[in-house]
């Protein structure tokens, strides 16, 4: 028989461990529930255009965990959002952050303006490649240096990942690279067995997650296409859901013709179309806008999906390739360095240069000599002419401006990165406005600092963002903030059937920025572009926070993101 302390001791005991157990019980019941990121009391805006409400904003892991009223709710990281604005991430529909990812994976002038996706493949796309087109790309190179060290558009997007990266990356699969791969530089229509080959390279990189075909047909050897050619290589992405987007035959004389042969493709293929950056270039055309607005929105109402996208700015960026005649690059680019040393040749190309063209897309003449700034030299002993005018340089050298641009080509063994201002601010400020118009830089996503000091690049590449939301949303009211902020997320992201990303919804993934309206602001400029866009405030991409109080992390949680048409590979045998 037991003791009866002992006994006592045992009954005392066994209650303090079943008060102790229901306390532990009550008390995880009621303690508030933890998620890794809570944005409190900012004002959401969810992407899709309405008006914006106070609510919080939990993330777990790479998810949106729970939107509302979360004062029961606690974060591992809390963000005081007060007074700011929360949304979606911005998608960037024309990048050519290709090669500066590669040098520097922080995307910094993008994140810094809320970018968290970069969609490439304007024509030309990072794969496939052959040999051939691997060494070109090598021999090619200006101030960023790399080793190709891959073959298809699959492998490029996973290499970068790899590297480490900011922002998600997603790409067409260019008509051109395509072109290429199969004709090379040649000025033919393809054989129906070439055609082929053209078709299966489309069909693979569609079934690697490409987005649709891109093409840009004012340059050589893109020029050299025919619609049926296209309408061809069009019809596979329409087999995988795809887009095809297009840099049109002619944004000047001719827009309205080149705007006629994308809604052909678009009918005959079945496929929905976009217009990459959207405009009528050259005085002589500015009164064209009204025109194409009226054709898409009549196409549109037709049922065709139809869209376009555009940059903030009355100036382009390109190379000099784009003011000389697509005849003179037939062959690819050593053949045309190589004719421009032909006096005979450089007779005909001048004359060619000085007057209007029907057949190309003559931006010597639609911006003449002094509306083409010089932005980007290979050779050291050029880049003194950085930020100098095709006029002032021909001036200094006593040349033509004509001679003097093939004079500069061939000695900087390159196109010779080129601004070209040749848009009006009244058609700027319109296509704001236009509800099925989204937004892309058109530009690399460079940095402050380094080898992207060498050469100077268009403003769009520190600004086109922020500008939409300081200059045209606040500080001119074009358009309301929730109809900016659903131009860059929710209409981009269905425009490209990306699912899961493009609105602030649970269970997307947590693609997310806060910025303050009163003060997002960009200040690069022509003169000094190397500026970064401030307002900014935080911005998470798949839930980890690569800005923090304006401010790179240095985080890398960029991922690739895939098309409609992507089969997950096979698991190995």
């Amino acid at each position: 028989m037991l003791n009866l302390n002992i006994r006592g001791k045992l009954q005392i005991m066994r209650k303090s461990f079943v008060t102790l157990t229901l306390s532990i019980f009550f008390a995880g019941c009621t303690q508030p529930i933890e998620h890794d990121v809570v944005i409190r009391g900012g004002s959401l805006y969810d992407g899709l255009g309405g008006s914006p409400r106070i609510a919080d904003v939990a993330l777990d892991g790479d998810r949106i965990a729970a939107l509302g009223d979360l004062s029961d709710r606690r974060g591992r990281l809390e963000i005081d959002a007060e007074g700011l604005a929360v949304g979606p991430g911005f998608i960037n529909m024309l990048s050519w952050a290709t090669e500066s990812l590669i040098e520097d994976g922080r995307a910094q002038s993008d994140i810094r303006q809320g970018v968290t996706l970069e969609v490439f493949g304007e024509g030309w796309s990072m794969g496939p490649l052959t040999d051939e087109m691997k060494r070109q790309t090598v021999e090619r190179q200006g101030d960023i240096q790399f080793d190709v060290e891959w073959t298809t558009l699959a492998e490029y997007l996973d290499f970068l990942v790899a590297r480490g990266i900011s922002p998600n990356v997603a790409s067409f699969v260019g008509a051109t690279t395509a072109r290429i791969h199969v004709l090379g530089f040649a000025d033919r229509p393809p054989t129906a067995e070439e055609l082929e080959r053209m078709k299966a390279l489309v069909r693979r990189a569609m079934e690697e997650g490409a987005l649709g075909v891109g093409s840009s047909l004012i340059y050589a050897p893109a020029f050299y296409a025919d619609t049926d050619e296209l309408i061809a290589l069009a019809s596979v992405a329409a087999e995988y859901d795809g887009m095809y987007i297009s840099h049109m035959r002619s944004e000047g004389a001719r827009l309205l013709e080149a705007v006629d042969e994308l809604l052909t493709i678009a009918r005959e293929a079945g496929i929905r179309a976009e217009i990459y950056h959207l405009k009528a270039a050259g005085r002589s055309n500015h009164d064209k806008l009204d025109a194409v607005i009226e054709r898409v929105e009549a196409a549109r109402t037709e049922g065709l999906e139809i869209t376009a996208d555009m940059y903030t700015y009355t100036a382009g960026a390109t190379g000099l390739d784009a003011a000389m005649p697509p005849w003179v690059q037939e062959g690819g680019h050593d053949s045309w360095v190589e004719r421009l040393k032909d006096p005979n040749v450089r007779a005909r190309v001048e004359a060619e240069m000085a007057v209007p063209a029907d057949e190309w897309e003559n931006l010597f003449y639609e911006s003449g000599p002094a509306g083409m700034l010089l932005a980007g030299f290979k050779n050291d002993d050029l880049k003194p002419l950085t930020g100098k005018t095709l006029a002032e340089v021909a001036e200094m050298r006593g040349t033509s401006p004509a001679q003097t641009a093939m004079d500069l080509v061939v000695e900087d063994d390159s196109r010779v990165g080129t601004i070209y201002f040749m848009m009006s601010e009244d058609n700027v400020r319109k296509k704001v406005a236009v509800p099925w118009v989204s937004f892309g830089s058109d530009a690399e996503a460079p940095t402050t600092e380094g080898v992207f000091l060498r050469s100077n690049t268009h403003p769009r590449a520190y600004g086109n963002f922020s500008r939409v939301l300081g200059r045209y949303v606040r500080d001119e009211g074009v358009i309301p903030l929730e109809e900016a902020i659903r131009k860059m997320t929710s209409l981009p992201a269905a425009n490209l059937r990306l699912l899961d990303r493009g609105t602030l919804a649970e269970g997307n993934y947590a693609d997310v920025v806060v910025f303050d309206p009163a003060a997002v602001q960009d200040h690069s400029t022509f003169e000094d572009p190397h500026q970064y866009s401030t307002g900014m405030v935080h911005v998470f991409v798949n839930g980890e926070r690569v800005l923090a109080d304006g401010e790179h992390t240095g985080a890398t949680p960029g991922r690739v993101v895939r098309g409609p048409g992507w089969k997950e590979p096979a698991p190995p045998e």
